[in-house]
């Protein structure tokens, strides 16, 4: 693309079965300038995803604009982590038959995670793609994870202790440990109520042999100190705290609360 043809927009696109959330970037300023996300639990279960996300897109103006780069961001816990040196670009599925249900149908697809000799391998959700290519023509993506684990190995970089990060989503939740720069643990969980979250916490604390009295755990995701999720896991883990936001929110205009929430989205 020429130069002078570039309009130094980016869009990203954070997509699940629950909803979708949306931002576009100014990359002229490196700035978000706009955000937006759409929830799908108004309408009746039978209706296809596809076309929820024509409407989506019939409501929204900004998705039908004109951007340099589209990214879309698949949302769901079908992937796993893989250490490059046992990474086979040919075995994709074999990863994920462990921790998810595996068909003969699935198309896999892996994000190389630069600088932390590992894979992300995913099922992203095909439909959707195909919504997107009628709509866009081309676009890249990735999953969710990959961003997420990339970011919080940037910030833990000069970190040797073994330090929890919990990542809210609606439904389901990750827990991701980091010690000496490297990933250790991660791994994805349904959930209900706020006994489920504290019982696989601790549940985990206790295999990689943290203490609750010491080790550190930030929270990620829609979740504040008055939440009941907050208030139960602040009573077992002596060292609680809600992840600094602030070196993300220079780029937006946007509360501390909505970085939280869209930490992802927003470092996409």
């Amino acid at each position: 693309m020429d130069v002078i043809e570039k309009n130094y927009k980016k869009l990203s696109i954070q997509v699940s079965l629950t909803g979708l959330s949306f931002c576009c970037f100014d990359t002229l300023n490196d700035t978000v300038s706009s955000f937006n996300e759409v929830y799908f639990d108004a309408f009746p279960k039978t209706t296809k995803i596809e076309d929820l996300f024509a409407n989506a897109f019939k409501n929204h103006s900004e998705l039908s604009q004109k951007y340099d780069e589209i990214l879309v961001v698949h949302n769901n816990n079908l992937a796993t982590f893989v250490p490059t040196l046992f990474f086979d670009e040919e075995a994709l599925g074999s990863y994920l038959q462990y921790n998810t249900k595996v068909f003969e149908t699935d198309f896999f697809a892996f994000d190389t995670l630069e600088n932390h000799q590992m894979n992300t391998v995913y099922i992203p959700y095909v439909n959707i793609n195909n919504f997107f290519i009628d709509h866009f023509g081309s676009f890249t993506y990735k999953h969710a994870h990959s961003i997420l684990v990339s970011k919080l190995l940037e910030l833990t970089k000069d970190k040797l202790r073994k330090k929890m990060f919990v990542h809210l989503n609606t439904g389901h939740f990750e827990i991701v440990v980091i010690e000496n720069q490297k990933l250790i643990f991660f791994n994805s969980f349904d959930y209900k109520t706020p006994e489920d979250l504290i019982y696989y916490i601790l549940f985990t604390a206790e295999q990689l042999g943290m203490n609750p009295e010491y080790f550190a755990l930030e929270f990620i995701g829609k979740i504040d100190v008055e939440s009941d999720f907050y208030t139960i896991v602040y009573k077992y883990i002596r060292n609680v705290s809600l992840i600094d936001v602030e070196d993300l929110r220079w780029n937006n205009y946007f509360s501390v609360a909505e970085n939280r929430a869209h930490y992802i989205l927003f470092n996409s």
